[in-house]
Formats: structure tokens, C-alpha cells, sequence
């Protein structure tokens, strides 16, 4: 009888060590975050299928100038290009890693062309690699074969980076803050072969889903290189983005296409928001602001040269993710003796559009009032038919905005109560967590000492500790304490029995 008693409280300790174990092992799996576009925005598309005739998709819009050998001179080889990034991830490793195809604790599936050249990433913080509650920014550059100079400015950009980090200000505040990934080329086979498409001779920039046109939705028929991205932003739950063309001087922002194929100004539902990022880039820019074609250097997407398929308008859409498409030279392919002045016009232009994530809009965190855990809801602005999804991971978002506005925000997810406030963006971001009471509980006691539904600012202290733990993970060690406790105390208090020389040994369970 008193082996049976003493096993017993053994039993129920080993009982919770294995839910604990469970509970961990749950909470270590990888989840996927998909933030997509607002509900009325996909619903657009739903009366695509009573249409009869659709456009055929349309490779070029213009002839394609030849391509000299004289041109390409100075220019990175593909693989001249993968020794650059290479050398990069080992002179920078503090601060970058490098991932391109395959599956490991360390590697990302991005994808190979369709000619099987691998689309290497680098990616660009304090902590590579490591999920954050930070907001995560890409740069694509070569979309376009015949488009080559912005694999070399982003091979530059990330080299400046690394050479500036704690002693540029600017530098310093993207690799602590930001998540910044850069795939210097989409498109090396259209490189290689000298021309717009890829190795199938299709144009990527036309590939993707589109909300107007179902003539992408075959996913068989996607090519390799369009499918790799739309892989890598569902993984990666991106903030905001931007591809690198030529041919133009202008910062190019969604609609990129219209209902009616006409070309006009139409307007995404952050129209306000992607003009302001696409000034960004402009002013910062040596001349593009100054523009005579463009005003103010700008320009909405259908306005201008209207496409079906393209990438911009998929990473708002389906993404979350806020893209601009940046024609950053005016030639095409330019002699590689210009590269140098066309990197310092732009040099500020990009810094300043990837450190706009954090310098502006709205960030924080969503919380369930009763558990303390991050919860993965929906955020909205009142008047803006767009949302955007924080993160199952830490339950973090972020919500560009345009500065100097009043907004109301909202966040929402099924089972809980809703939560509104109103906030004045001015020339810094606001910070706004949330915290979300059980649906339908309106007296559920919050977890947080100061039982706010939101804080900009404060209680930061107890916030951060409940962040950094799940509750039901706490409570479990409690009881493994208080259980290891009066194990203990109970064999200490059958201590004298142990000196009888006549008792009897047993084996005991810890």
C-alpha cells in the first residue's frame, strides 16, 4: 500500500511531463501565415467566369531591341552572380544568410528557373532567419531578361549594407528593424538568352493570377519561376515589396489593370497609401520626381500601360503584401559604365521606400484577453475595403499608411470579440496592440494587468513577459513544482526509515 500511494502523485507527474512534452512539441511546429487581400476585393473576380471571351495573353507590348555583346559587357553572368552572392553571405554572415532551393532547418524552397538555375535569396537583419514580430520587405530584380540592371543594384544595395551597418544611421535601422530579402534576379534564363521572357519565352510579368482575367488560374501551365514566388510570399508573410524594371523613370503602383481593359486612372482601395510609398521613392530619387512625362515622377498602373497577370497587383490582392513596380532607368539595358551613377540615383530611393515600413503606418499585436496568446486576426481600416492578417507565430501586423491621417482600426477574429480605436498617423508609426475578449464573455478577466483592450505605449514589462510564453505552458510548470514539491517534502519526512538497517530499499521514480 504505501509503494501504490507513493507511485501515485510519480504517475500524475509523469502524466503532465507528457502533456507538457505534446504541448511543446505543438507549439515548435511551423505555421504558415497567408495575409490576403480585403473579402470585397477578391469578390470582384466572382463574375469573371459569365464572361465568354477573354484577352489572349500578350508576351510583348513592343519590339524588343537587340542585345549586343557589347552591351552585356560588365554585366554579372549568371554565375558570376551566384559567386557575388556567395561571397557576400560569407564576408556578411553576422548580419545576412543566403537560402535558394531545397529543404533543410536553414533553407527555404524558392524555386529554379525553368532552365534549373537556382533563384537565390539573401535576406538581411540582425537575426536572419529568425521569425520576429519585425516587418519583412523583398526586392526583385530582372523580371524581365532585357532588364538587367537591377540584379546589379540590389548585389550593391545589400554590399552597402553590410559596409554601413552601426555606423549609417539608416543602415543600422533596417537591419534591426526590417526583415529585408533580396532576390537579385527572377528571371536568369531570359538573362542568359538576352531577351524579356524566360526560357519558355513567357513573360513572368504576365503569369500570375489575375482578379480581372482568368487566363493564369491553370496551375500546370504557371511557369517555374512564377510559381517559386508565389510560394515564397505565402511563406514569408511580407509587408511590403518592389520590383526593379527599366525602360522608364517612374514609381508605377497598383490598379495595373482595369475591369474594362480601358486605359484610365483606377484606383486600388490604398490608392492614398501606394501614392505616398511611391513618392518616397521618387523624391528620394536624383530626378525621377522631376519628371516631365510623369508627374512627380509617379504614375497609377492602368493609366499608364495597362497589363493582366502582373505581380504587383497579385502580392496586394492575395499577398498582403503592398508592392510597387520601380522603372528605375531609361534604358533598358544600359552600357555597364553607367551602372555606378544609376546606383547613387537610386541608392536613397530604395533605402528610404524599405526603412518607410516602420517609419510610418501602424504596427503591433493582437492578444486573447483570456490565454495571453497571439492570435492571427484580421486588421482593417474603417473606409479602406482592405485587410491585412497578423501572424500566427507572434500575432503581429503591419498596416501601411499614409501619414497625416486619422484612421479608426479594427481587429477581429471569429470567436472573439471585436476591437476599434482611432489613432492620428502623423510622420512616425503608431504602435497599437490589442487585446481580444471571448465572444460573448464581455466579463472574461484580461490577463493584462492594466485591462485595456488596446495600449499604444505602456505596460510594456508585463506585455512582453506574457508574450514571450504561452499561459497553459506556465501553468503546467506551476504544477510540475508545486507536484516535485510535495514529493520531496513527503521523502524527507520518511527519512528516518532509510537509517533503520532492517528496511527495505525501493526504487524510486523522479
Amino acid at each position: 500500500m504505501a509503494r501504490n500511494s507513493s507511485l501515485a502523485p510519480q504517475m500524475a507527474l509523469s502524466r503532465l511531463s507528457l502533456l507538457l512534452l505534446a504541448a511543446l512539441a505543438l507549439s515548435s511546429l511551423p505555421i504558415l501565415a497567408i495575409a490576403r487581400g480585403g473579402d470585397a476585393i477578391s469578390n470582384r473576380s466572382g463574375h469573371l467566369g459569365q464572361r465568354t471571351a477573354l484577352p489572349k495573353r500578350r508576351l510583348f507590348e513592343e519590339k524588343e531591341p537587340q542585345i549586343t555583346e557589347e552591351m552585356t559587357r560588365g554585366y554579372m553572368s549568371n554565375s558570376e552572380l551566384e559567386m557575388a552572392v556567395k561571397k557576400f553571405a560569407k564576408r556578411c554572415a553576422n548580419i545576412s544568410r543566403v537560402y535558394r532551393y531545397g529543404f533543410s532547418k536553414t533553407t527555404i524552397s524558392i524555386g529554379k528557373s525553368v532552365n534549373g538555375v537556382p533563384l537565390w535569396v539573401i535576406e538581411i537583419s540582425d537575426k536572419p532567419g529568425q521569425k520576429e514580430a519585425e516587418p519583412a520587405f523583398k526586392f526583385i530584380g530582372n523580371v524581365h531578361g532585357d532588364e538587367p540592371v537591377g540584379r546589379e543594384l540590389l548585389v550593391l544595395l545589400a554590399n552597402w549594407l553590410c559596409n554601413n551597418y552601426m555606423q549609417d544611421s539608416l543602415a543600422t535601422l533596417i537591419v534591426r528593424s526590417v526583415h529585408l530579402h533580396i532576390l537579385p534576379t527572377m528571371n536568369p534564363d531570359g538573362f542568359a538568352l538576352r531577351r524579356r521572357g524566360n526560357a519558355n519565352n513567357i513573360d513572368l510579368n504576365r503569369d500570375f493570377p489575375d482578379q480581372f482575367y482568368h487566363m493564369n488560374d491553370v496551375i500546370s501551365l504557371r511557369q517555374p519561376e512564377t510559381k517559386a514566388i508565389m510560394d515564397w510570399v505565402k511563406q514569408q508573410h511580407f509587408t511590403a515589396s518592389a520590383s526593379l524594371h527599366g525602360g522608364a523613370l517612374v514609381a508605377n503602383y497598383p490598379w495595373d489593370g482595369t475591369q474594362d481593359t480601358r486605359k484610365h486612372y483606377y484606383a486600388c482601395p490604398d490608392d492614398k497609401t501606394f501614392r505616398y510609398m511611391a513618392t518616397v521613392y521618387s523624391r528620394s530619387h536624383y530626378n525621377m520626381s522631376l519628371s516631365k512625362e510623369f508627374e512627380g515622377g509617379i504614375i497609377n498602373g492602368a493609366f499608364w500601360y495597362p497589363i493582366y497577370g502582373g505581380m504587383q497587383d497579385w502580392n496586394y490582392i492575395y499577398g498582403g503584401c503592398f508592392e510597387l513596380t520601380l522603372e528605375i532607368s531609361d534604358t533598358k539595358w544600359p552600357k555597364a559604365s553607367e551602372l555606378p551613377v544609376i546606383w547613387e540615383y537610386n541608392r536613397m530611393s530604395m533605402l528610404n521606400l524599405v526603412a518607410s515600413i516602420v517609419k510610418t503606418g501602424v504596427h503591433g499585436r493582437v492578444f486573447a484577453a483570456n490565454t495571453g496568446r497571439p492570435l492571427p486576426a484580421s486588421v482593417i481600416i474603417r473606409g479602406i475595403d482592405y485587410k491585412v492578417n497578423a501572424s500566427w507565430t507572434f500575432g503581429d501586423y503591419h498596416r501601411m499608411l499614409a501619414p497625416r491621417g486619422n484612421y479608426e482600426v479594427t481587429a477581429s477574429m471569429p470567436g472573439f470579440q471585436t476591437r476599434s480605436t482611432r489613432i492620428q498617423v502623423e510622420d512616425e508609426a503608431v504602435n497599437l496592440d490589442f487585446i481580444l475578449n471571448l465572444e460573448g464573455d464581455a466579463h472574461t478577466p484580461s490577463l493584462f494587468a492594466n485591462g485595456c483592450d488596446c495600449s499604444c505605449h505602456g505596460n510594456a514589462r508585463l506585455l512582453g513577459f506574457l508574450r514571450g510564453i504561452h499561459l497553459e505552458l506556465f501553468l503546467l510548470l506551476v504544477i510540475l513544482l508545486f507536484l516535485c514539491f510535495l514529493f520531496k517534502r513527503k521523502k524527507m519526512l520518511k527519512f528516518p526509515r532509510y537509517r533503520e538497517p532492517n528496511a527495505a530499499k525501493r526504487d524510486l521514480v523522479v
